[in-house]
Formats: structure tokens, sequence, C-alpha cells
């Protein structure tokens, strides 16, 4: 499951991957393996320099600056160093887990007389040339001794095809060893053609074909894309790998259901993603398909028949395949509401289909629109939840009925058991009561309790923030302690730059209140030192540190 993941995150990073330079000396390259295999979806980041994500080949590239510490690599919630103090050369290849890989060699097909027999027939016969065959590969492949197995494992694969699993598990490792081994495109191609024949094999002698296609589109893209690739690929040559790969993933997910791997289904979204891009699909399809793919993923969490799938599911499949989605280009509003329009029609009194559409029109910005208005109505008729108050709390904001919103925000905060859409809830009424009321005070105690049931809510971190810059106008003081309101609206903003969301705008803010900080000079009157702790007094009530 975990290398499916790694390849479904390479295939989101050749599409969509963003690079940030910075001016350099110095360019630092190399290969990032897990387990001995190239590692895609690595953010590569260095000292004072630039960052990157790797893709299918597990390469990386990024400028540095001469004076560089150090190169960081990341895999979600992990990080791992290389410290460069002491290094010659550009050149480093870094084995995240696991240990670098060894070269191996070559593989030549062969053929023979066929034998259809299984496992337990072979033995019980005593087929010395099965059972001769059979110890010299497993052998060999257990020290990962590849090119001495090959021979051994084609035999047996060419004539007992039937007889072992393991041939096809194998299999599929011995021939992306000779992919990777090949010297030219070419030769490259010869080896992912006979790797598919692999899987229409083993669907042909084994079954279980859903499960079989899905992992042939995964390969199938992880080496036709391959960046190492001489020449990448163009044109209808681009548009043919990605409609075989969609047509692989696309019968794997209909075979599958909620049985389908998670990645998988983000594979699925992204070559959909693709082949629109490619002008090959139209937008409404790319709704459908991503309405399937969620479906799917959202029944694979409810099921939690699986506590390590679930988990990859949540926190890392889902949030991809929203991305992507977001960034297609054919999540507008227009295409939507042509597709939820009719639907509703025929939904309009079931209360979970009203809650998924509002979700994505809301998720899309399709807010302003009148069917989500007259949804989110029809939904607080239909079960008024905390979740449709909320959403009524919305409505009559947008209508400039702050006092109906304020009601339904409090009603949703009432009924909500969920820590972290209360958290939402009480942002969001906080955010109102600063922006339309002037109420600071009461919009501070939202986003402190917000920041109680969800620390990692950065946009209440921001609210504090400018509700503080906000604040030190009115302040009453002296100059200095006008000023030092700056020290703790920043202390906010760089709380809130650890979240991903909001890292841009708060790096932003903390750039330009800092201009506002008490100089050393008005520091020194007051008889303060860097460092030390210094108290915000009135309604504020709260310590931050002196700093220039």
């Amino acid at each position: 499951m975990k290398a499916i993941l790694r390849i479904s995150l390479l295939i989101a990073a050749v599409v969509m991957v963003g690079i940030t330079t910075a001016q350099a000396q110095r360019v630092i390259k190399g290969t990032v393996y897990i387990d001995g295999e190239p590692a895609a979806g690595i953010t590569v980041e260095a000292h004072k320099g630039g960052e990157m994500m790797t893709s299918f080949d597990g390469k990386y590239e990024v400028e540095a600056d001469e004076k560089s510490k150090y190169i960081r690599f990341t895999f979600i919630d992990e990080s791992k160093k290389l410290d460069l103090e002491g290094k010659s050369g550009d050149v480093f290849d870094f084995a995240f887990s696991g240990s670098l890989p060894s070269e191996g060699g070559d593989v030549e097909e062969e053929s023979g007389d066929v034998n259809l027999s299984t496992l337990d027939e072979l033995m019980k016969a005593q087929d010395k040339d099965f059972l001769n065959e059979l110890s010299l590969y497993t052998e060999f492949y257990k020290q990962q001794d590849y090119k001495s197995a090959i021979p051994h494992w084609q035999k047996l694969y060419n004539k007992y095809p039937k007889s072992t699993m393991n041939l096809y598990i194998h299999g599929s490792k011995i021939y992306e060893y000779q992919i990777e081994n090949a010297k030219t495109d070419a030769e490259r191609d010869k080896y992912i053609d006979l790797y598919m024949k692999l899987y229409d094999k083993r669907m042909k002698h084994f079954g279980d074909r859903g499960n079989v296609l899905g992992r042939k589109g995964t390969s199938w893209l992880k080496f036709k894309l391959d960046q190492n690739r001489d020449k990448a690929p163009e044109g209808e040559a681009l548009k043919a790998i990605h409609k075989s790969a969609y047509e692989w993933l696309s019968e794997s997910v209909k075979l599958q259901g909620d049985q389908t791997e998670p990645p998988v289904l983000l594979l699925y979204m992204q070559t959909t993603v693709a082949l629109f891009k490619l002008g090959e699909l139209p937008k409404e399809q790319v709704v459908k398909n991503y309405e399937e793919a969620t479906s799917l993923a959202n029944a694979i969490v409810e099921a939690n028949e699986d506590a390590d799938k679930v988990k990859l599911t949540q926190e890392t499949v889902i949030p991809y395949i929203e991305n992507i989605f977001g960034k297609s280009g054919a999540a507008d509003c227009e295409a939507l509401v042509n597709i939820y329009e009719p639907q509703y029609r025929e939904n309009s009194n079931d209360a979970d289909f009203i809650k998924s559409m509002l979700r994505r029109l809301g998720r899309a910005n399709c807010t302003e629109t009148e069917l989500f208005g007259i949804a989110t109505e029809r939904l607080y008729e239909l079960d008024p939840s905390a979740e449709a108050a909320f959403n009524m709390a919305r409505r009559f904001l947008k209508k400039d009925d702050v006092d109906k919103a304020r009601e339904y925000y409090q009603m949703a905060i009432d009924q909500e058991t969920d820590d972290k859409l209360k958290a939402t809830y009480h942002y969001e009424r906080g955010l109102v009561r600063f922006s339309k009321d002037g109420n600071y005070a009461g919009a501070r105690n939202d986003a402190r309790i917000a920041l109680q049931l969800d620390p990692d809510l950065c946009d209440a971190n921001m609210l504090i923030g400018n509700i503080y810059v906000a604040a030190s106008q009115k302040f009453q003081g002296s100059a200095i302690e006008k000023s030092a309101v700056f020290w703790l609206a920043c202390d906010y903003f760089a709380k809130a730059r650890r979240g991903e969301d909001c890292a841009i705008d708060a790096a932003e803010n903390l750039r330009k209140y800092k201009a506002y900080f008490p100089n050393k000079e008005e520091a020194f009157m007051e008889g303060l030192q860097e460092g030390s702790t210094y108290h915000v007094g009135g309604w504020i009530n709260e310590n931050t540190k002196v700093r220039f």
C-alpha cells in the first residue's frame, strides 16, 4: 500500500509540482530512495536555497547557497537531514529509509512448453525441472540477487504460469529492475510492454481483475512518465499514455468499488484531470469522476475495516484528490451547477445528498449561486443540524443580515459535537464579531476557543494577530505601549505561519508589521532589554518578548 502511495504522490508531482528557487552559487542533485527504490513525493529543500518535490525517478536538483549547511528531505510529516558541511562534490544520493540500491543485470524472454499444473499438483508429481528452478530462483531472489534469479524465474514464468502467485509478485520486481537498468527509451519500453503482459497473464491464471488492473495502471504511469527518460512524451504519445492508464484505472475502480486501493483512486482522478487538460474529457466528466472517487474514499473511511487504510485515505488521499480537482480548471461553478441542479431536483428530500452537494459547492467557492442558497434553506427544513445551521449563518451573512447570522452561528456551535467543525464555527463567528461589530474582545474569545478545539486551525491565529493590529490604533497607553502590541500580533502571525494554508499571508504580515516594533532607543529609555518579557495590559492582558 505504501509503495503504491509513493507512486500516486509522484503522479501528482509530475502534473502539479512547484519548484521554488533562490539565488545560489551551487546546484546539488541526486536520487532519493525508500527501501532501495526511487522515492516519489519527497520534498527536498536546500538550506538557504531552493526546494522541489521528487517525481517517479526519485531524482532531485536544487539550487543552494555556497554556505548551505544541509539538505532536508520531507515525506508527509517526517523530515531527515543530510549534512553538507565537510562534504565535497554536488551529487548526493540519499536513503530516506533502508539502504541505497545495488546494481544488477538483464534478462531475456524465452519460450517453452506450457504446463498449467498448480503448485500442489507439481509438488505431488515431484516435477524435478520445476522444483530445481524454483529452488534456485527463490534462493537468489531472497538475496536480492536479481541478475542471478532472472534466468530461473524466466523458465518458471514461461513454462509453469499457473504454479504460484509469487511468479507474478516477484516478476513485478524483476521487470522493474530491468526497466530501471535499461540504457535507452526503446529498451525501457520493451520491458514496460513485457511488464504489462505480466499483469495480463496474472489475471488470466489467477483472476482478481479489478485489483490487478489498478496495479497495472499504476506501473504503466510510473515508468511511461518517468522523468529520467531520454525524451519526455508529448502530444499524441502523451495522450495515448493517459488514455491507456485511464482505461485500466476506470475499470479497476468500477470492479473494486469501495475495495479500491486508496492510492488507485488518486491516480484515477489524476489521469482524469490530465485527459481534461489534454482536451480528451469534458469538464462534466471530471466532476462525475471526482464525485465517484470522493464517494468511494468516504466509504472506505466509514467502513473502518482497516485502521491504516482509513488513516491513509483521510490524511493523504482525500486531500490530494481535493487538491487535484480544485486546481483542474474543471471545478467552476457553471459546471458544478449544471451537474447538481438536475440531481437536486430529483433528491430535494434527501438530506445526505444535499449535505454532500453543499460541501462540494462550498469547496469550489460557489456559495453565491442560487442553487447553494435554495439548497441551504431546504437542508435546514429537512435536518436542522449543526452543519445546516452553519450554512444558514453564511446564507444570512451574504444577505448582510448579521443578527440572523449570529443566531445561526450560535445554533451550529450549540449542536456540533465534532471539535474541528465546532472550531470552524467559532472562528467564523469571531471573524464576524471582528469585521462587522468591531468587538475585538469577543472576536478574540471565539478565536481562542477555536484554537482550544483545533490547535492546527492557523486562521484563528491569523485572526488574533489581525485583531491586535487593529486594536493598536485605539489602545490606551504610551507610544511604546501601543507599539508593543505589534510584538504580540507578530507572535500570532508566527504561529499561523506554521500552517500550510496560512504560511504566505502570515509571512507577509510578519514582514509588514515588524516595521512597527518599538525601536532600540525607545526601549532603552524605558529600561527594556531584548529578550525580556513585556506585559501588554488593558483588555489584551498578554505577555510577549522584547525584540527589535
